[in-house]
């Protein structure tokens, strides 16, 4: 999902923010808004993870004998 988010914001940047013709007009969302939006998203994805990023180890010192 968050790829197919990355290509669409590649091809809005690459193109025009507005378009208008004969048919009517086009206007795109802004592309400090699509930023936000897969930043929203990917921390969705990384809090949907089972340990949120973390890692728990036990530490256990060398033996004095």
């Amino acid at each position: 999902m968050s790829d197919d988010l990355d290509d669409q914001i590649r091809e809005n940047a690459a193109g025009p923010a507005k378009a208008s013709g004969d048919a009517g007009s086009v206007e795109q969302h802004k592309l400090t808004d699509q930023i936000e939006a897969d930043k929203h998203l990917a921390a969705k994805k990384a809090v949907s993870k089972p340990h949120r990023g973390l890692r728990f180890k036990k530490i256990v010192p060398p033996s004095a004998g």
